[in-house]
């Protein structure tokens, strides 16, 4: 496979899984982590805050239908703000020194939206944005991500067992893409406590001379 021509973000750090392997959790602890100690960064997320991304989370609760093809464009035009808006985009905050530390990404869109739109169509529309240089996929089994979603008041659009294996292979097929990327790729256990895994992400973390300066 060509090496994938995206370019790599150095300090830009992104946290993936399945519905339920705690990428949400392990975001709002390394952030708190960061914050004690004293590491320039921000915390963010995708579907992101914004107008496009408010009505993305619209449709995974439900409340809205779209065709999945739109859902899928819709990730990407989500995206894009995201990575370069001038005033709160990815771009803007690496720039001015800071660590990005970031609750799903591209990777996601690959593993979800392709399960339904195909995985061709789904990279083309996000084969444009740069690639993290930390990938940290939180590897839980779909029995798991399951039991820990049980847990949850209501389900979301993707939260089926069924789905969820589909999108675990698509996962799979994303990390092939990228594997001769500059990205690099750690895969953590997810059935660990999240405190053993933000133990593990922030080792990977303190080597970045962001961290240690």
């Amino acid at each position: 496979m060509e090496t994938n021509p995206q370019p790599v973000l150095e300090n830009f750090i992104v946290l993936e899984g399945l519905d339920g392997a705690g990428t949400t959790t392990q975001l709002t602890l390394l952030d708190r982590l960061l914050g004690e100690k004293g590491v320039p960064h921000e915390a963010t997320f995708e579907p992101t805050d914004g107008p496009v991304g408010a009505f993305i989370r619209s449709v995974l609760k439900k409340e809205k239908t779209v065709r999945p093809e739109t859902l899928a464009y819709l990730f990407a035009a989500d995206r894009e703000e995201h990575v370069s808006s001038p005033t709160r985009g990815i771009r803007a905050a690496l720039a001015s020194g800071k660590l990005v530390l970031c609750d799903r990404y591209l990777f996601s869109s690959l593993a979800y939206q392709s399960v339904s739109s195909g995985f061709d169509f789904v990279r083309g529309l996000n084969e444009r944005f740069p690639l993290p240089s930390l990938l940290v996929y939180l590897d839980t089994p779909v029995s798991v991500c399951a039991e820990r979603r049980s847990r949850r008041s209501g389900t979301e659009l993707f939260e089926r067992d069924d789905f969820q294996e589909r999108v675990a292979r698509s996962y799979e097929r994303a990390f092939g893409l990228y594997a001769h990327s500059p990205m690099r790729l750690e895969r953590i256990d997810g059935t660990y406590a999240a405190e053993k895994i933000r133990d593990r992400i922030w080792n990977l973390l303190a080597s970045l001379p962001i961290v240690k300066r």
